[in-house]
């Protein structure tokens, strides 16, 4: 990140959902970084030292480490354990929506059922608070 305006980590293995997220958020002029999946996203983490994202975006169904995963990883560290993670998944049972919230997303929102307004409208309001 060469930007020091509050930016955001997208964790999607679906390339054209993200290359929708990277055109939205261009337009909006968020910076973001994107991971295609969990192993990647926590690399990025790691990376990332003390400028930590605002907000992560985060997929449940990827190759290799799901989001469950990613999360449960996330919420056990002290470093990353305040990061607002909302799920963003096509997974929109009644169970995976507990198992997410249970596990500390702020939010759980169900692709197929939220415009990509909306989502830029939720990170915002973690971005900006």
């Amino acid at each position: 990140m060469t930007t020091n305006a509050a930016w955001v980590l997208v964790v999607e293995d679906d390339t054209f959902v993200n290359k929708a997220y990277q055109t939205k958020f261009a337009f909006e002029e968020i910076p973001a970084q994107f991971a295609l999946d969990g192993e990647s996203a926590l690399a990025m983490l790691r990376e990332a030292g003390s400028k930590l994202p605002a907000v992560v975006l985060l997929d449940l169904m990827m190759p290799g480490m799901n989001g469950f995963e990613v999360l449960e990883q996330m919420k056990g560290s002290p470093k990353w354990k305040n990061i607002p993670v909302i799920i963003l998944s096509n997974l929109g049972q009644e169970e995976d929506k507990e198992r997410g919230m249970k596990l500390g997303a702020v939010e759980y929102l169900v692709k197929a059922d939220t415009k990509i307004a909306d989502i830029v409208a939720k990170v915002n309001t973690y971005r900006n608070a």
